[in-house]
């Protein structure tokens, strides 16, 4: 997907910012406000902290289409599924969303399953008995662990994030004129 939409890109400026953001605004994790949109300290600050960019919704939306380039979108969405899990009160809620997180995301025969080993995997079985907001949490440090360590030193020296760093530097120089 990435080489495809920066194959396409125009070598003007406004349209490689308006393509750019636009493969993001339309992204499965689409970003509704456009005045959200980075700016270049922004992005290149994503290079510093991997929780700057998971914090950032268009950051978001980079990382995943860079993760769905290498195959491992679960990763991000298992993420994100265990950090609304986190939010919920009601323990009626709370059951719902375990089981459909595990059917989607830790049982053997999951269309996104992730890679977590037999442990972990068995102490969310046991957890899921009696949810809490943290039965997840040892899956989603380890998956964190794993994106951070490996997808995110990638992302950062891929077409996607220096693309986006090239646009949001050009949108700056244009706001000082």
């Amino acid at each position: 997907m990435q080489s495809t939409f920066f194959l396409t890109l125009q070598h003007n400026s406004s349209q490689m910012e308006t393509a750019c953001f636009s493969c993001l605004d339309t992204a499965e994790t689409p970003v509704k406000n456009k005045k959200s949109r980075p700016t270049s300290d922004e992005v290149n600050q994503w290079a510093q902290s991997f929780d700057k960019l998971l914090a950032h919704k268009y950051g978001q939306a980079a990382f995943r289409i860079f993760l769905k380039s290498e195959y491992c979108e679960e990763n991000i969405e298992f993420w994100l599924a265990c950090e609304e899990y986190k939010k919920i009160k009601s323990p009626v809620k709370l059951a719902s969303k375990a089981k459909k997180i595990h059917e989607e995301f830790i049982w053997n025969k999951a269309l996104k399953e992730i890679n977590l080993d037999y442990h972990t995997k068995k102490d969310i079985m046991q957890n899921l008995h009696q949810p809490t907001a943290t039965c997840f949490y040892t899956a989603q440090k380890k998956v964190y662990s794993l994106m951070e360590n490996n997808s995110y030193p990638r992302f950062l020296l891929s077409e996607i994030y220096q693309e986006l760093c090239s646009v949001s530097q050009e949108k700056s120089k244009y706001r000082k004129s």
